[in-house]
């Protein structure tokens, strides 16, 4: 009895130890829920707020908190605390008047009432959302700075960091501001002296990007995505420093690259680690990086977290002409040969996938057709029933910038699509860059859905409603396959759905391309090498091209359905309600040609003897001046696409995305130095007197200023084509992101 009355003692105070315990988490629990709660009751507050209150309230503190700091003493820690509440206000007084000016005029930019959006806000708002946290952050100080508990070090740092964003948010304001003052009235891309366009190029490429990638990356966004955009930058950073090492290969392992966890607590030198991957880096990373989930092990994850389907065959097709009717009289035929361009006959890869096994899938003639894959090579489940043919057909295009991905990559949200809209999807394994530039995909893509178009009943539909999709790059082909389709004269497809298409690869200075500064996924240098690689304008060798795409099974990168989850949601709802529309739209009766087309269009805009078209030039022309202008001395010629030698040798100096004017002196071109003095006085009073932007500590990456005749092409720009040519499109659905789309305004 003594022992057990005298463990009673030692009992409740177990208990009271635990009761403390419990309440003081209890305590810190609900302080983090009020911490939390505030914190989003200001943000809304703020976001609330006009612009000129904004400042002001920014403005008051930053005064507020400056004077303390400044009374604490000579110490290190609180004279640069007193400078950077200084910087700030410097900043915020001199970016509201200009971003005043830009909100006064961007609603004359938007498409319509009901689309209130265009570069021009999404540029204001980007700012917006950096003063708003310096706001937040500045409250906080005022609010803690004589707490024991303030990290000073971490605050002052964060201040740091967002004090450099603003500044360079202030320089793409300005510019902002002169595109407002030489462009035409009413127009998002600068059309006017291409030099101004040059000197924009240049001081994008001499301005500061670190900041952006360090500890204010994806401050743009909701708070939701910034922890996705943190591990992929961390995974680019630490395959970045193992690729510039040559150590990448077959032995490094997904979890070796996250060992380098000093990019992961040190955000300002992940920053500078990825302005120098995305300047300085060739196509060849870009590709390996973006190849990420076409490794087996992440492939396989991704497919056993998605749909279940009964048909997923990967299908070669042969390089054989055949027939298909004209709209305008289908007793008439017109031939449709296979990609010649630049390696000569190939056969065309696509991937068939359909949530149930359909009348036509399990057929002989397809099983013909079916490329093995390894031990994916069949994922046909037999089945003793089948389902009749659909109705309707997707055909899609995939993204990658023209260099990366294939349908495996994108396959994961393509099977949740074939099982929500109930119809089978053709995804295209189109070439890829650079070493099959332009027309090449181009031309395998319209082949493809020539050959969908006339073996559906193959592919288990009956061909009444044929949408395509695709995102990026792969909605750049929806448009130019369906241009050419119309080109041609056959069946254009009913619709499109294209996600943040590219529809002009020309160099334009515009609004959103000014944010390009900024973006996480796809800034401008990267765009431009791989446009400059789908061009033809790649000179690197590409010996160990395939060794350095080997890189990819260091990555780790979330799979792109994750990354497009919301998106697919949204494009399976519009492409169901799409394809369900009963009948099929009637077709614009055309004149009769008066005889079959026998070039491609991209022939005829490309195969140009007196030199490139220009823009101007372009918008003037038809459809048919377009497809016939050149073709009169090889009327008699067999069919014959455009190929290596018609376009000639593909250099570095006569092939690129980034455009100065055709008759521009080649002495005027090579002076492509970045001194104040090159910039010319034009983008020097750009800026008041007393500012300067913050510029990059790397060096200048690879963006030399030539004249290309392909980006201008209609069939690598469609936003260049004319009015003719654009009318016989379908009806498009575009699906855009926080701001304008990549390749456009």
């Amino acid at each position: 009895m003594e022992s057990a009355g005298g463990m009673e003692p030692a009992g409740a105070a177990a208990a009271s130890a635990s009761a403390s315990k419990k309440a003081k988490e209890g305590s810190k629990s609900r302080s983090r829920r009020r911490w939390r709660k505030g914190k989003a009751k200001a943000s809304r507050l703020i976001h609330s707020m006009d612009l000129r209150t904004m400042t002001q309230s920014l403005v008051t503190l930053a005064e507020d908190n400056m004077a303390f700091f400044s009374s604490q003493g000579p110490g290190e820690t609180a004279q640069r605390l007193s400078s950077v509440f200084a910087g700030v206000r410097e900043q915020a007084l001199g970016l509201e008047p200009a971003l005043v000016c830009l909100l006064s005029v961007a609603h004359l930019f938007d498409l319509d009432a009901e689309t209130p959006a265009n570069g021009f806000r999404s540029l204001v708002h980007t700012a917006r959302c950096c003063l708003a946290h310096l706001l937040h952050k500045s409250r906080y100080v005022a609010s803690n700075r004589r707490s024991i508990f303030f990290r000073t070090s971490h605050n002052l740092a964060e201040l740091e960091a967002y004090l450099a964003a603003l500044t360079q948010l202030r320089a793409l304001t300005y510019y902002a501001q002169r595109l407002l003052a030489t462009n035409q009235p009413g127009r998002l891309f600068f059309e006017g002296d291409e030099g101004l366009t040059a000197d924009f190029l240049r001081e994008y490429v001499t301005l500061h990007k670190g900041c952006f990638y360090g500890r204010c990356l994806g401050f743009q966004f909701t708070p939701a995505i910034r922890p996705f955009l943190q591990t992929i930058s961390i995974g680019l950073v630490s395959f970045g420093e193992h690729y510039k090492r040559n150590e990448t290969g077959l032995g490094v392992t997904a979890s070796s690259l996250f060992t380098s966890g000093r990019f992961a607590i040190d955000p300002e030198l992940r920053g500078a680690e990825f302005e120098r991957v995305i300047q300085n880096l060739d196509v060849h990373f870009w590709k390996a990086f973006w190849n990420i989930t076409e490794i087996e092990v992440l492939s396989s994850l991704a497919n056993m977290a998605s749909a279940t389907v009964k048909v997923s065959r990967l299908l070669s097709l042969p390089p054989k002409a055949f027939e298909m009717p004209l709209i305008a009289d289908p007793t008439l035929t017109v031939t449709i040969s296979p990609p010649l361009a630049h390696t000569g006959p190939g056969p065309v890869l696509v991937r068939l996938i359909s949530y149930d096994l359909r009348e036509g899938q399990d057929s002989e003639e397809l099983s013909s057709l079916v490329k093995a894959e390894g031990q994916r090579s069949l994922e046909l489940w037999p089945r003793p029933h089948q389902v009749p043919r659909s109705r309707a057909l997707v055909i899609h295009f995939h993204g990658g910038g023209f260099v990366a991905q294939t349908s495996k990559s994108h396959e994961p949200y393509l099977k949740s699509w074939a099982q929500e809209l109930g119809a089978p999807i053709v995804s295209i394994d189109y070439s890829l860059a650079p070493e099959a530039p332009f027309p090449r995909a181009l031309e395998e893509c319209f082949f493809a859905y020539c050959w969908a178009i006339k073996n559906c009943a193959l592919l288990g539909s009956t061909g009444e409603r044929i949408c395509l999709a695709g995102d990026s790059a792969g909605g750049n082909l929806c448009f130019t396959v369906s241009l050419r389709a119309a080109a041609y004269g056959i069946r254009v497809p009913d619709g499109i759905m294209a996600a943040y298409p590219a529809t002009m690869l020309q160099s334009a200075a515009s609004p959103s391309r000014l944010l390009s500064l900024m973006d996480p996924l796809l800034p401008l240098s990267v765009l431009s090498k791989c446009v400059s690689a789908y061009a033809g304008a790649e000179t690197e060798d590409h010996s160990n091209s395939d060794q350095k795409a080997l890189g990819m099974m260091g990555l780790v990168r979330r799979d792109t359905a994750l990354l497009l989850r919301d998106l697919r949601l949204g494009a399976s709802s519009w492409l169901n309600s799409f394809l369900e529309l009963s009948g099929r739209k009637s077709q614009k009766t055309s004149e009769p040609m008066a005889e079959p087309m026998r070039r491609s269009v991209s022939e005829a805009a490309l195969a140009q003897p007196e030199g490139p078209l220009g823009t101007d030039s372009l918008k003037n022309l038809t459809l048919k001046d377009l497809s016939l202008r050149g073709s009169s001395e090889t009327s008699g010629t067999p069919e014959m696409s455009l190929s290596a030698e018609t376009l000639g040798p593909s250099t570095h100096s006569d092939v690129n995305f980034l455009l100065r004017p055709e008759d521009a002196p080649e002495e005027a071109v090579a002076g492509n130095e970045l001194s104040t003095k090159d910039r010319g006085p034009g983008v020097q009073a750009t800026f008041p007197t007393g500012f300067h932007p913050r510029r990059s500590s790397q060096a200048a990456t690879q963006m030399p200023l030539y004249s290309s005749p392909i980006v201008k092409n209609p069939f690598m720009s469609p936003l260049l084509a004319p009015d003719s040519m654009l009318k016989g499109l379908p009806p498009v659905h575009i699906v855009v992101s926080t701001r304008q789309g990549r390749g456009t305004p």
